[in-house]
């Protein structure tokens, strides 16, 4: 039988390349359903990810994930695509409404025992990871997570009064380790406002809100890993 391969990347050699690969090339194009994990140290990487990119036939070309949503399953919804992605040990595996192994291999767990599902919808519970929140509110959306935004803010408060001068505030709020997706640019605004009256009440002069850094760095989220999947 003729094999015919189909090229796949999967691995993002860094944490901003995965935010966006998730953020822009899943999560808005309605890849909404997931699960997530972290590769067992009993485990390669590379065997982890063959195992799942073959049980779950995920590398497949645009042109076929685009004949497979055209086709109806046995449940009468279009066949489901299914993307993977990962970071270091992190994994997330995500899918798109419709039928597909992905539902029914993650249909019941304590997980989510309120829907007697293992897997989630990025639209209620966002992906969270590596100080961001990935979600969609009808659009895809970017913004550090809870924990990470209480953190980021005590830690500018802390700084706020330490100095007369606003300098050393400037280049903190220029190097924060957020990239300005508008979700995050506006919590960096709201640390900024932060600072600025808690400096205003100390009678000391407001630190410029042009260091807020709004534009946001490109990447190519993967390196030359490739899977070869014989079809």
């Amino acid at each position: 039988m003729k094999k015919v391969h189909t090229e796949y990347r999967w691995e993002a050699t860094t944490l901003e390349g995965f935010v966006q690969q998730l953020a822009v090339g899943y999560v808005a194009r309605r890849y909404f359903f997931y699960v997530t994990g972290r590769v067992p140290q009993r485990l390669a990487v590379g065997e982890h990810d063959s195992r799942l990119l073959t049980k779950f036939d995920v590398a497949r070309s645009k042109w076929s994930r685009y004949r497979r949503s055209k086709r109806i399953g046995p449940d009468g919804r279009p066949l489901a695509n299914v993307q993977y992605l990962r970071f270091r040990s992190f994994w997330v595996l995500l899918a798109t409404s419709g039928y597909h192994r992905f539902f029914l291999e993650h249909l019941h767990s304590a997980t989510d025992a309120a829907a007697g599902r293992q897997y989630r919808d990025v639209r209620e519970t966002p992906i969270v990871f590596g100080g961001y929140s990935i979600g969609h509110h009808g659009k895809a959306s970017v913004r550090i997570s809870r924990r990470g935004y209480r953190e980021l803010k005590h830690y500018f408060l802390s700084l706020a009064t330490v100095s007369r001068s606003t300098q050393f505030l400037e280049l903190e709020f220029r190097r924060s380790p957020f990239e300005p997706y508008g979700g995050v640019t506006r919590q960096m605004f709201a640390i900024l406002h932060a600072v600025n009256k808690a400096r205003r009440i100390a009678g000391l002069p407001r630190v410029p809100t042009d260091c807020v850094r709004i534009k946001r760095r490109t990447v190519k989220p993967f390196d030359s890993l490739v899977y070869q999947q014989a079809a």
